[in-house]
């Protein structure tokens, strides 16, 4: 039976996280009719944000009651093109978000900017390094975009969520107590930085005393209340300690529902649909034009299209990718001959960690989404990596948000796994103990892709994605290194006892915590040949069709991606209200 049609729209979003509630919000200013695509539930923060339900570390954190189901979608996961990929059947390694708000409702608040030099990181690398440094199997590329360009965007999302922290570099002036290291900004974060914790403190000192240039995490956790640029107001931190994986019942963590949403849902130019679950694009390949979607109601199971004049894909990476391999916009990736472009450089983050175990009491129960402080002397190219064999780098930081009693319970090397010793080990330590992590980048490497799987379908049916992905040889020295740094600082911290370092030096797994920092497989660039999408994150096949969100990253730097997914998405919005509208078509470098 054919989807029932609906009535024509100005534009669909397929997904409402961050993206989507960004580009809706901008489309309907501009006098558009949008209506906003969700997968998941409805999340209302005043009725599934608050205390005491949300305090539950069981049901959220490790039951992921605010992830997707992996009953529903999950994706096939291999090492290499030649081995057989199997489904993930629980997550592990990494969560995928679900509901309205996205991954924006439970994650950290960690609100970074990338490096001027990681927008142009093939140019940066071959001028400073030389063509021949570069190995032929890291296919990194430039954005198209410069970070001079994204700045006043990246000021934007910082004044919509509030971002608390201290500028480093203001208007080309680097400021005492802010990274260094930092692209000039115009204007100072919104609010102040948090306060720092016991463990931030010891960082701090550690980090001082070899030399480093640490400073307070940027976080878009509220350090105090503030209302921002679209009339929302947010509350300020209660250092709950409950952030990543649960919303927040204080409404201090920026989240879509809180700083958008409201808004959105006010403006009749809007309507948002909740449990539509998106099978399929409408493609017209003859007159290259997307002229809708289809989607599967989820509590009633009828299948409907969406017409619209302009098609958005603010969806994670892996539907992003999916939605266009099964439409056939854009020719498909193969590792082997380097050719194609949907599901090309795929990457994650490359995360290490070492245990400290100190006399200071730390009080590991106080804490926010965001780590208290961190440094970016690691970061990037900020250090000569001639002879390193390696590029990339990141940055380092006491690893410490919270002390949920079930996930929380670290104890020195050689400690049992249960009994009385484990049990008088994690009594002495609990309050005396944090890891200091890597937080590394993920440069893109031929053989980590995305495709489709030919043997595995989600419950309506579609292919499930297949993630091609190992640590490449650049990963697992850059993580040796980064690793090594953290260990300089453990010492200088005076820890009693050091952990055993976890460099990423062997294969990757989906047990071992890492992120749900996914990038890639519709990448932007300059060229057609080796990208999916232009500079504002137009297809270069389909000029009605733009694709948000990480997916669009050519590489993952060292840094927490969600700055700079809204800071594109501010810049895509910029570009279709001022220039597409009024000449729709292939939007050309202004």
């Amino acid at each position: 039976m054919a989807p029932r049609k609906l009535k024509a729209v100005d534009a669909v979003m397929v997904g409402m996280g961050w993206t989507g509630s960004v580009m809706a919000r901008e489309l309907t200013k501009a006098g558009l009719s949008v209506v906003g695509l969700e997968r998941g539930a409805f999340r209302s923060p005043h009725e599934d944000f608050a205390l005491p339900g949300i305090r539950d570390e069981l049901k959220y954190r490790l039951r992921f009651q605010l992830m997707l189901d992996n009953a529903v979608e999950t994706i096939t996961m291999r090492h290499t093109p030649d081995e057989a990929a199997l489904p993930m059947r629980r997550w592990g390694a990494f969560p995928l978000g679900d509901g309205v708000g996205g991954a924006g409702t439970h994650w950290n608040g960690v609100t970074w900017r990338n490096l001027p030099s990681e927008f142009v990181l093939r140019s940066h690398l071959e001028n400073r390094y030389g063509k021949r440094a570069i190995p032929a199997d890291l296919t990194v590329q430039d954005w198209g975009v410069t970070y001079d360009e994204l700045e006043p965007y990246y000021e934007r999302f910082e004044k919509l969520c509030g971002t608390s922290g201290k500028a480093g570099n203001l208007r080309g002036q680097i400021q005492d107590g802010g990274n260094p290291f930092e692209g000039p900004r115009q204007s100072d974060y919104p609010n102040k930085p948090l306060i720092m914790s016991q463990a931030g403190l010891i960082f701090t000192d550690a980090a001082k005393k070899l030399g480093w240039h640490p400073f307070p995490t940027p976080s878009s956790n509220n350090s105090a209340a503030y209302t921002n640029n679209e009339g929302q107001t947010l509350g300020a931190c209660q250092y709950c300690g409950h952030c990543e994986y649960f919303g927040c019942e204080s409404n201090s963590k920026a989240s879509p529902n809180i700083c958008l949403m409201p808004v959105l849902l006010a403006d009749k130019r809007f309507e948002l649909r909740s449990h539509a679950y998106v099978k399929n694009l409408v493609y017209d390949k003859a007159a290259k034009k997307v002229r809708g979607v289809v989607y599967v109601n989820r509590e009633t199971g009828e299948e409907l299209e969406q017409p619209a004049d302009m098609v958005v894909l603010c969806a994670y990476p892996f539907n992003n990718v999916s939605l266009m391999l099964s439409a056939g916009i854009g020719q498909p990736y193969d590792p082997r001959t380097g050719r194609g472009v949907i599901g090309k450089n795929f990457c994650l983050q490359v995360m290490s960690s070492v245990q400290l175990f100190v006399e200071d009491e730390i009080n590991p129960f106080i804490g926010t989404g965001v780590n208290p402080a961190a440094l970016d002397d690691f970061q990037g190219d900020n250090f000569d990596h001639a002879g390193l064999g390696f590029f990339g780098g990141g940055y380092l930081y006491p690893s410490i948000s919270g002390g949920r009693p079930i996930q929380v319970r670290a104890v020195p090397p050689g400690t049992p796994r249960w009994g009385g010793k484990w049990k008088e080990e994690t009594t002495r330590w609990y309050n005396h103990t944090f890891p200091i992590s890597a937080h590394g980048a993920s440069y893109a490497w031929r053989t980590n892709y995305l495709d489709l799987d030919p043997n595995y379908k989600d419950a309506i049916g579609r292919p499930l994605v297949r993630m091609t992905y190992n640590y490449s040889p650049n990963d697992q020295k850059m993580s040796q290194f980064l690793t090594d740094r953290t260990v300089e600082m453990a010492r200088a911290a005076n820890a009693k006892i050091i952990g055993t370092p976890q460099p990423r030096t062997g294969d990757f797994d989906n047990i071992t915590g890492q992120s749900s920092h996914h990038t890639g497989g519709v990448i932007m660039g300059t060229d057609p040949r080796t990208s999916a999408l232009n500079r504002y994150l137009q297809s270069w096949d389909v000029s009605n069709l733009f694709v948000m969100g990480g997916a669009a990253f050519p590489q993952n730097p060292g840094y927490n991606p969600t700055g700079t997914i809204a800071a594109l998405a501010y810049f895509s919005a910029n570009a279709i209200t001022t220039q597409y509208l009024k000449n729709p078509g292939a939007l050309m470098h202004a």
